[in-house]
């Protein structure tokens, strides 16, 4: 049972600065509790213990009254790491806003214009293409039907949100054939038999039960005896018998399909081009579609990052390169892959065959937290909700898998199957995006914010220190949300990268710069049609209430709420250094 507040102002609730006694139980516990909900990274408890009178431990009387019984604020801003376990409260509510994003893959189960439409209310994000399947006349009608979904709710502040479109690349991947020439067939290996491992040109369509051709001329050269082949994520295992010809143990066995992906653990794959002659292609069809990012398969190093880009050329030099590190090679690489991409994804299928599986979890936590302390954003992909495939919920396991992510920073989260081919596309964006609140609720904020301030070299970049000022401003005064001001998107992620509890409206003129911004942890992309007022000053404040006006359609804030406001001091980018925490009107 909650104590109720006596307030001792006749003053309007959003002019009244603080709340005098709280109550008249004068015990530990309750001053412990009342002092969560300050919001303050820099209150501590025992500065509350240590107050002689009760006007010292005065707090905002509207950050009482709106937080006090949800979100998980009494855990957050706990002292240490192990009380902010013991204050978590599962009857508390959820984070208002969810600030990670989801990506869904787009694929038969959702490619039609009724269920993209539901996929984005539902909280879809981004939509990825997986160029691995499907022809460009396909995929293209896929961008054109995404586009349209997503021009039908522009007008419904609610839902709407600019929806980006990510090509993922083919890469240098190696794959079976086709069973029996067709794509539907299947072949069942079973366990114990014996299969040869053939690449001639010859024998593409011969795949079936006693042959499986894979597309790998080298095959032969990179494979030792005793050597594994794992086949469609591993689900079918070879073990290497003869090298000449390629003779393979079925260790574990399953159904095969056409064109899976096959993992060769160990082996050196030297002679695999970062960018393959398909990838080319595909990656000059992007440029001409207008998609937002790549998400570049299997990159190995830096210099595989640099071959996207040239393959990009002039034309796509906008679009923002995402590397897949699914190798134990990438994954040794990893500090020059980060330093030459836009964001990472941790692709844990691929990876959890190259790599021991019980140690998937190890590089899933180094590689997001260098993305995070080096201010990029980070995706985290494969098999999150893999039951939903066939099931209406997902299992318990997935569900803590999903919020663990969230936990360690992930900027987004990835579905794969659940969307592209899975009974319930629309139900998996769903309990995601139902998971992320409840596990963004539960995150230890006051150390995460207190961590990447101390591990930012000192800066004399305005924007930046604009940027920490900012959201440490939004812990104090438990600002309902950021609204910034962007040209080019930096400083929506500069504000993204310390991480923010509240949201992040980003108000930008350029279509390019709001979907890209899907990409970052707590940024919601708001687009400014109108054209530039001939008073920049004035156009400015068009742009934040603007803003402000789409936070409150969405239930961010609501009219006396405090906001942070993020701006520059004269047009165009690079001049962020403008702070200020306002009232919304």
């Amino acid at each position: 049972m909650r104590v109720p507040v006596s307030l001792f102002s006749d003053r309007p609730l959003s002019k009244c600065a603080t709340v005098f006694q709280p109550w008249t139980a004068k015990s530990s516990f309750n001053i412990l509790k009342v002092s969560r909900y300050s919001r303050d990274p820099l209150f501590s408890i025992k500065r509350i213990k240590k107050a002689k009178k009760w006007s010292e431990r005065a707090l905002p009387v509207w950050n009482l009254l709106r937080f006090w019984p949800k979100q998980q604020l009494d855990a957050s801003m706990a002292d240490t790491f192990l009380e902010h376990l013991c204050l978590l409260d599962i009857d508390q509510e959820p984070i208002t806003a969810r600030n990670t994003s989801i990506i869904c893959t787009i694929g038969p189960a959702s490619r039609s214009i009724p269920k993209l439409q539901e996929m984005v209310k539902a909280g879809m994000n981004i939509a990825r293409l997986n160029f691995s399947h499907g022809s460009h006349e396909y995929h293209g009608e896929t961008i054109k039907n995404i586009r349209e979904a997503v021009e039908t709710i522009t007008t419904d502040p609610l839902y709407y949100r600019p929806v980006a479109i990510a090509l993922d690349t083919k890469g240098p991947e190696i794959r079976t054939g086709l069973v029996r020439g067709t794509a539907e067939q299947e072949v069942e290996l079973e366990r114990g038999a014996s299969v040869r491992v053939v690449t001639g040109e010859g024998d593409r369509d011969s795949t079936d039960g006693n042959v499986i051709w894979v597309d790998y001329p080298s095959l032969p050269q990179v494979l030792e005896k005793g050597g594994r082949i794992y086949i469609d994520d591993g689900l079918i295992g070879l073990k290497v018998l003869e090298t000449d010809w390629v003779e393979a143990l079925v260790e574990s066995g399953g159904v095969l399909g056409g064109r899976k992906g096959v993992n060769l653990p160990g082996c050196d794959l030297v002679d695999m081009p970062a960018v393959s002659e398909r990838d080319e292609g595909d990656l000059r069809f992007g440029v001409a579609q207008g998609v937002d990012m790549v998400f570049a398969s299997f990159i190995r190093c830096g210099q595989d990052v640099r071959e996207v880009r040239r393959a990009l050329g002039p034309f796509g030099k906008d679009i923002k390169v995402v590397s897949k590190v699914e190798s134990r090679q990438g994954v040794h690489n990893f500090l020059e892959i980060l330093a030459e991409s836009d964001g990472v994804m941790v692709a844990r299928g691929d990876l959890g065959i190259e790599i021991p599986a019980e140690k998937v979890f190890i590089a899933q936590k180094m590689m997001i937290g260098r993305c995070n302390s080096a201010g990029k954003p980070v995706i985290c992909a494969t098999q999150m909700l893999e039951s939903m495939v066939a099931h209406p919920r997902p299992t318990r396991a997935e569900g803590s898998d999903v919020a663990n992510a969230v936990l360690d920073g992930a900027d987004c989260v990835m579905l794969s199957g659940e969307t592209a081919k899975g009974l319930f596309p629309v139900e998996s964006v769903t309990m995601m995006h139902s998971i992320c609140r409840e596990a963004e609720a539960a995150i230890f904020q006051q150390q995460l914010f207190e961590e990447l301030r101390r591990l930012t070299p000192l800066s004399n970049d305005p924007t930046e220190v604009t940027a920490i000022g900012a959201v440490e401003s939004s812990f104090k005064c438990c600002a309902g949300a950021v609204i910034v001001l962007t040209t080019t998107g930096r400083s929506a992620q500069l504000l993204s990268r310390y991480r923010p509890r509240c949201p992040i409206v980003a108000v930008t003129r350029s279509p390019q710069v709001a979907r890209q911004a899907q990409l970052l942890r707590g940024v919601f992309p708001v687009l400014f049609h109108p054209l530039p007022a001939p008073v920049w000053a004035d156009d400015v404040d068009n742009r934040v209430y603007f803003g402000m006006n789409i936070g409150k359609a969405r239930g961010f804030f609501k009219t006396g709420d405090m906001v942070i406001v993020v701006t520059g001091w004269i047009p165009g980018s690079g001049h962020t250094n403008i702070m200020r925490a306002v009232h919304v009107p």
